[in-house]
């Protein structure tokens, strides 16, 4: 028996098709393994990644597409502000950068919250970019917001009403403890850069590991 047969239908007087059950069985099937196939298989390979704000380290997660669109947002609020761009001393203003951080900190972290509870539930690697999202976040740039926002905010306010003429860039140099606050923020930024980078890798599948 022919397991698929066109004939032409004289009394409806149009071109018809005939399948073979069999055909149609094995249509089936194929169909629910690929099924089983994308969702079984339907991820990436590991990625090796190494982050070093927050005290991350070395992580390894084997994404979803989730998990790589979740990178992919977070890395995009990362490069378009000056979250993950160098601060500089002559240039940028504290206080910009600190508005900057803030916004970036509540959209990652709405971000986060986002997630569906059912994924985050199931999937380790999910898990695992959450855990990541959230310590660059509380261990790695809360503690010098914690340090150094509301003192500079406090004299940087208190000292534009008596100093309206100086540049924000020039004034915010008076600051009695502007090297160490510098220094500080320096250090973050770099720290936010190489995350940005490392969420970058992830994306584009660069940081894959051989042994995978």
């Amino acid at each position: 028996m022919d397991l698929l047969r066109f004939y032409y239908d004289a009394a409806k007087n149009m071109l018809s098709l005939e399948m073979s059950p069999w055909l149609i069985g094995l249509v089936v099937v194929l169909v629910v393994l690929g099924f089983v196939v994308h969702v079984c298989f339907g991820r990436y390979r590991v990625e090796k990644l190494e982050i070093s704000l927050g005290n991350i380290g070395k992580v390894e997660v084997r994404p979803n597409r989730e998990d790589l669109q979740i990178a992919h947002r977070i890395w995009t609020e990362l490069v378009t502000r000056k979250a993950a761009l160098p601060f500089d001393p002559d240039h940028d203003v504290i206080v910009e950068v600190y508005d900057s951080w803030y916004a970036m900190f509540t959209r990652v972290r709405d971000l986060i919250a986002d997630l569906p509870a059912d994924l985050v539930r199931r999937d380790a690697s999910t898990k695992e970019i959450i855990r990541v999202a959230t310590a660059t976040l509380n261990d790695g740039l809360r503690p010098h917001l914690t340090k150094w926002q509301a003192r500079f905010r406090s004299w940087y306010e208190a000292s534009r009403e008596k100093s309206k003429e100086k540049a924000p860039q020039e004034l915010q140099k008076e600051y009695p403890e502007y090297l160490a606050l510098v220094t500080d923020m320096q250090a973050i930024s770099i720290q936010l850069i190489q995350y940005a980078a490392e969420l970058k890798k992830l994306v584009d599948g660069r940081s894959r590991s051989k042994t995978a």
